[in-house]
């Protein structure tokens, strides 16, 4: 049992130096990518994705009237949102995990 408990408590500590070589890599690396953004970086973001939602969204409603309905444009719209979105949950995950500093 108690080499049990030791091997848990090694595991748990590699685990963290893991954790922290990850933080220090993800720093480094999205340090040298990204300009250093605060509060209004992240809130334009936030908004230009908001504006793809429109679109796609817009595009989508267009479906009541079906002679007005551009499928091709709808999916382009819907891909283009799609990752924005998902490039905006990216981001707030960086920054949750430490791996951004905001400025402000």
């Amino acid at each position: 049992m108690a080499g049990d408990a030791e091997m848990l408590l090694r595991q748990q500590h590699i685990l963290e130096e893991i954790e922290h070589g990850i933080r220090l890599a993800n720093r480094e690396v999205l340090g040298q990518v990204l300009p250093r953004m605060g509060r209004d970086h992240v809130l334009a973001f936030a908004v230009a994705v908001a504006k793809l939602r429109g679109a796609y969204l817009a595009a989508a409603l267009r479906l009541i009237r079906p002679a007005a309905a551009d499928l091709a444009d709808i999916r382009a719209k819907r891909e283009a949102y799609d990752e924005a979105r998902k490039a905006f949950e990216a981001l707030e995950r960086a920054i949750d995990r430490g791996y951004i500093e905001l400025k402000d």
